[in-house]
């Protein structure tokens, strides 16, 4: 199950229409109407990508009245990350590796002195 939600955020992710959506609900809710302003999209498009968002788990929707605002759901951006921070320790490992390699290179080159 983790692995399938992971895979459709990093899917929904994949579009940055989409990115652009969360980005603007990160701020906080809004309207279809209000997240159609800054794009050159139909509200059709927009409500699809609302729509891939909303399955992935990314967003949700909640009723006022006549409008249905939209929310970011921070859950699936929070799995995403740890999933992400195991190979961010792992290059940083890696990468203070090469760094004490090239400080053992650096001083091996190094004329001694008499």
């Amino acid at each position: 199950m983790a692995t399938a939600r992971l895979d459709a955020t990093f899917a929904a992710l994949a579009d940055p229409t989409r990115r652009a959506i969360l980005a603007r609900l990160a701020q906080g809710e809004a309207t279809v109407t209000e997240l159609v302003a800054p794009f050159k999209l139909s509200q059709p498009a927009i409500s699809k990508h609302l729509k891939v968002l909303e399955k992935a788990g990314l967003i949700s929707r909640g009723r006022d009245a006549q409008k249905r605002p939209c929310r970011i759901a921070p859950e699936p951006l929070a799995e995403a990350n740890e999933w992400l921070e195991n190979y961010r320790a792992l290059w940083e490992a890696n990468f203070e590796r090469l760094d004490d390699l090239l400080e053992e290179l650096k001083s091996a080159k190094k004329p001694k002195k008499d």
